[in-house]
């Protein structure tokens, strides 16, 4: 119950609305993170100057009270933030876990100290989450019809990613690329982004390229490499010679089976030296 109370308090002392006094730093600190993982809000303020109350708040609809202390005792902290930040009252600092896209906005230290009845210092930190690395696939054929050459189609998909990011095609020729679909989709649960992009590229000469999405790469491919000799042709040639094995084994078979084919029986035989058919 005590605890309830004292939560309660802190409370209505962080939203009551005051008359700002900026610190030291009169200009908005910026900060990021990204998803998953930790930062730490440090305020801007003289350590030589004893303090002996800190707030930190987020800027919302009305201030909301994060985590902060009070004559050298922890306030208590709403289930939200319990068990992801933690105030650090020698450096007044906090560091936060875990980061959420939510988390994203501004916050505000309020230092109370002995030289000053308050002060004030805002905080902007801004929430990214990284994109998974993204995969791409090409697919190279000869043109047809009047404009002669090679082209290649290529395609290149991320997701998993804040903010919302284009795609970026490392070592392209940027004239000589055409989209030829663009599409982003929003996670509605973790409000997080998949990219995909589809380009047709006409060919040079052969080309090593990656694409980059929310400043993470695919792997390196080469494009534009010219057929040894067309796959239908390798085909044909191999039909053709199968065929040909064929027609020389079967010819061989037919000799072989010739010779091994027994003489007709004589039934004759000679008497005193002269040859005498049997009747």
């Amino acid at each position: 119950m005590e605890n309830s109370a004292c939560f309660l308090l802190a409370l209505v002392v962080t939203l009551v609305p005051v008359s700002t006094t900026l610190g030291d730093n009169s200009q908005p600190k910026n900060i990021s993170a990204v998803v998953g993982r930790s930062v730490t809000f440090r305020c801007p303020w003289n350590l030589s100057i004893p303090v002996y109350r800190l707030y930190i708040q987020k800027l919302e609809n009305q201030p909301l009270f994060i985590n902060g202390f009070n004559n050298g005792k922890k306030l208590p902290v709403s289930p939200e933030y319990q068990d992801r930040t933690e105030v650090n009252q020698a450096e007044l600092s906090m560091e936060m876990t875990n980061i959420k896209l939510s988390d994203e906005g501004s916050y505000e230290c309020v230092v109370f100290s002995s030289t000053s009845s308050r002060d004030i210092f805002q905080i902007n930190l801004k929430v990214t989450a990284e994109f998974t690395t993204p995969e791409s696939k090409s697919e190279c054929s000869e043109n047809d019809g009047a404009k002669k050459g090679r082209s290649c189609q290529m395609s290149c998909s991320a997701a998993g990613g804040y903010p919302v990011s284009d795609v970026k095609w490392l070592g392209l020729n940027q004239s000589r690329i055409r989209v030829l679909q663009n599409e982003t989709a929003e996670n509605s649960t973790s409000k997080t982004w998949s990219v995909n992009q589809t380009i047709n590229y006409t060919c040079e000469h052969p080309i090593n390229v990656s694409c980059d999405i929310g400043g993470s790469d695919s792997h390196t491919i080469t494009i534009c490499e010219a057929e040894s000799f067309p796959l239908k042709v390798i085909v044909a040639i191999v039909f053709v010679l199968v065929f040909v094995m064929q027609l020389v084994l079967a010819f061989f078979m037919m000799l072989f089976c010739r010779r091994q084919r027994p003489q007709p029986y004589r039934a004759d035989h000679q008497v005193d030296g002269a040859h005498i058919p049997l009747e």
